[in-house]
């Protein structure tokens, strides 16, 4: 069946889209990657499209969603990204919280930082899921 990871940001605009981003290319078929935002933007952060480009990842034409309840229920791990969003509360999820700056109104360098953190994450994410099955 594989794992499902449900990453959380406010806009799903910047943070969420680069780490699902990542998950999706670097895992593969074996995780199943959703993303939202409790307040979503209209369009995807311009500069993190660009910083995940340079990695050979293109998320330009991902859309920021709505936290739903049904998306936190599918998923095995839930990870947001140190904006104190709430999410639903299910037993037997994996909630893990990644403290990150928000990239919004950010420099290109200062979201390469960003993404380069988030791509540490979600490289010991891998490993864990790995661990797991």
């Amino acid at each position: 069946m594989g794992t499902t990871v449900l990453f959380v940001c406010v806009h799903n605009a910047g943070r969420s889209q680069m780490a699902a981003g990542y998950l999706q290319a670097l895992a593969g078929d074996r995780v199943t990657v959703l993303s939202a935002g409790t307040e979503p933007k209209n369009e995807i952060n311009p500069a993190a499209i660009a910083v995940m480009a340079e990695e050979g990842i293109d998320i330009a034409n991902n859309a920021p969603k709505v936290l739903t309840t049904e998306a936190v229920k599918e998923s095995d791990y839930v990870i947001t990204m140190g904006c104190g969003d709430t999410c639903p509360f299910f037993p037997g999820k994996t909630y893990l919280d990644w403290p990150l700056d928000d990239p919004a109104g950010q420099g290109i360098e200062d979201v390469r930082i960003i993404r380069d953190e988030i791509r540490a994450k979600v490289d010991a994410l891998i490993t864990e899921i790995d661990a797991r099955e």
